[in-house]
């Protein structure tokens, strides 16, 4: 049972970080929507590069959203443990995104995607090692200078691991967080799906992560196949997700939370929905813990 203490610590980390409330993934199906009405949503996050080519529909739709909410460009192709580090071309791109419409963070995978100059536009789990947590780790600072900003990461889903791991996940993630001084954008559907698969708790994953690095949650869904969980954002946000994100919220606080669904879209009031259900417990978290003696 969390005591005064911890209950300190996790209002003082919940003080110190951006708040920028609860929002969607904002993906093509929604353009038309995005440029039709206000969004009803706290703020939105977009692929970073869906946004590179810096016009058409795509520029649009940021250029009439931006003006009503925070915003948040989320990479897929940085590919911070690659043996190759990202180009001087790719960061370029984003920080003309970054002048143009000021996003309130820039965030990618802790990950890597690229191997001879072939990228396999895939995101794939490192191995768990002091190698690699320095290749990572110079990787980042680098990144961060670039784009004179923190930059924040976001924890994978997987399904193997690799025979050399010296450490397990959470604990490589929090090294990468000391060491860097970036901050995590903290999956709560990709622990729910590693923890099953792998076979450890999803509340020690969360226990070991420092309260002071999390800026953000992703709550999505995942499906079941042939024995293992499998992350594919495909329907609503299950009661498993829902679950650690009550959890999520007793370990760190409020924090900016963000519901992705990229498979058979529904209509935007039901992804809308998704987004209002975090906040009703959110809420419910924050009045329990106003009436705590």
């Amino acid at each position: 049972m969390p005591g005064p203490a911890d209950a300190k610590a996790r209002q003082a980390a919940e003080a110190a970080r951006p708040q920028l409330g609860h929002g969607v993934g904002l993906r093509v199906e929604h353009y038309a929507r995005a440029l039709e009405a206000p969004l009803g949503v706290d703020w939105v996050e977009v692929i970073s590069e869906n946004f590179f080519g810096g016009g058409g529909r795509p520029a649009a739709v940021l250029d009439a959203v931006r003006p009503q909410m925070p915003l948040v460009f989320h990479g897929v192709g940085m590919g911070l443990g690659s043996p190759d580090p990202p180009s001087a071309a790719y960061l370029e791109q984003l920080r003309t995104l970054i002048d143009r419409w000021a996003p309130a963070w820039i965030s990618d995978h802790l990950c890597w995607t690229r191997f001879g100059g072939h990228h396999g536009h895939d995101l794939w789990p490192l191995p768990y090692t002091e190698e690699s947590l320095r290749r990572v780790v110079e990787r980042i600072d680098a990144v961060q200078e670039a784009l004179a900003r923190p930059l924040v990461i976001e924890n994978l889903s997987s399904y193997l691991a690799f025979a050399g791991d010296e450490m397990p996940e959470w604990e490589f993630v929090s090294a990468v967080l000391r060491r860097t001084g970036c901050k995590l954008l903290l999956d709560l559907n990709n622990v729910v799906v590693s923890a099953a698969n792998h076979g450890f708790a999803a509340r020690d994953y969360l226990e070991a992560i420092p309260r002071e690095a999390v800026w953000q949650f992703h709550l999505a869904n995942h499906s079941e196949r042939a024995g293992y969980k499998f992350d594919d954002h495909r329907g609503p946000v299950p009661d498993t997700v829902w679950s650690l994100y009550r959890q999520a919220l007793e370990r760190f606080g409020r924090v900016s939370t963000l519901v992705e669904w990229d498979e058979e879209l529904p209509a935007w009031e039901s992804l809308r929905a998704q987004a209002e259900r975090a906040r009703e417990i959110e809420a419910a978290f924050v009045e329990a813990r106003e009436v705590q003696p």
